[in-house]
């Protein structure tokens, strides 16, 4: 890994795939690209002309050296059918960079790049939700919106049961295990601390990292962000601890009820604030937020992750998924205002609704259609 790239970069291609999850790979020269600067080899005039004008474009000569824009980056494709992105008879689905990070694991002047994903016609794919999501975010701007995101998850071993649980069985009830510390009370915190560490060298705004009420659950905190920028962050994030997991040979879950009974689900917790709640008097900004938030509960509901209902049952420190409620410090509301925020008249609020496995454009999305576009 420490070998001499000879002055070349490594850009590897992240997008989002149908099933919520982030595929990759890594971007090169196509075949006749390779071919041009090969001694002895041969090209007319129309096809050297063909290649040098690509080359421009689209090889990996745009990454002979640290890129510094997200333009200087080409766009690329890949095959849709095999992603569940496209049919088989039009499979190819083009990939556009939007943002690009350092690359933890390549280091130097290696970078990981965000992808949106573009049909052949020249429409978002089907499977794109932060296409829609800049777009209310650049309309939006003067709101001033930032978010910071709670994200959950659950370490597996590859029996697909929590790591560090009896194998077949259930380790002793909730309790020790929330910000817990020693052997028994947490698991996997190499993968968690390796997790934080790959994200603050990405450049990634993670704010924090806590063991979670159920034993094998952790969770870690992304933001503030302003708009489109949780997203990009959030998914990153979430391609980077996959990454970590596989060098350690565990499975990351984002279950919103991975364990079914009594032990605590898993979610996104979303924190919202825009320049109206953040200034003196904010509290009156947040509670007219409420009604708009109340009267599109099952909308919002409707993007806020699959399996939400095993998770959402008025238990285990969440709300009803059929009931939209609020108030302060209450972790059993649909929203929940912090005390403090309470106390100072303005701040911000948490949606404590979305699940783990909610797709973060579609929640700063929605949160944003609601407050900006009224009853």
């Amino acid at each position: 890994m420490n070998l001499d790239q000879r002055g070349r970069v490594q850009a590897e291609y992240v997008w989002i795939d149908s099933s919520g999850g982030t595929r990759s790979k890594t971007k090169k020269p196509r075949l006749i690209e390779r071919a041009v600067g090969i001694p002895g080899l041969r090209l007319d005039a129309a096809t050297r002309c063909h290649v040098n004008t690509t080359l421009t474009r689209r090889s990996l000569q745009t990454l002979s050296k640290p890129v510094t824009s997200v333009d200087e980056l080409p766009e690329w494709n890949f095959d849709g059918s095999s992603t569940s992105q496209a049919p088989g008879d039009n499979s190819d689905v083009y990939l556009r960079p939007v943002a690009y990070y350092p690359d933890p694991f390549r280091q130097g002047d290696n970078i990981l790049v965000l992808c949106e994903t573009w049909d052949a016609d020249g429409s978002p794919n089907k499977f794109n939700y932060r296409h829609d999501a800049n777009r209310l975010m650049e309309t939006n701007a003067h709101e001033g919106f930032w978010f910071g995101l709670e994200q959950e998850y659950t370490l597996l071993g590859t029996d697909g049961w929590p790591y560090g649980w009896p194998r077949g069985g259930f380790p002793g009830a909730q309790g020790p295990y929330y910000c817990g510390v020693g052997t028994g009370k947490v698991y996997c915190r190499d993968i968690v601390e390796a997790h934080y560490r790959a994200c603050l060298y990405a450049g990634i705004n993670i704010s924090g990292i806590n063991a979670e009420v159920m034993p094998s659950q952790w969770e870690y905190q992304v933001g503030p962000c302003p708009g489109i920028d949780m997203g990009d962050h959030l998914w990153m994030s979430r391609f980077l601890l996959h990454r970590v997991a596989e060098e350690f040979g565990v499975r990351i879950s984002f279950e919103p009820k991975p364990i079914k009974g009594e032990w605590n689900g898993a979610g996104l917790h979303s924190n919202v604030s825009t320049n109206g709640t953040r200034a003196d008097g904010g509290m009156k900004v947040i509670e007219a937020a409420m009604k708009k938030l109340e009267a599109r509960h099952i909308e919002h509901i409707a993007v806020y992750g699959e399996g939400n209902e095993e998770r959402l049952t008025g238990r285990h420190e969440t709300g009803n998924i059929d009931k939209f409620s609020y108030g302060v410090a209450d972790r059993g509301g649909s929203i929940r205002i912090p005390r403090q925020v309470a106390k100072d008249g303005k701040g911000y609020f948490e949606d404590r609704r979305p699940a783990s496995n909610a797709d973060p454009y579609q929640i700063t999305g929605i949160i944003v259609e609601t407050m900006c576009g009224g009853l």
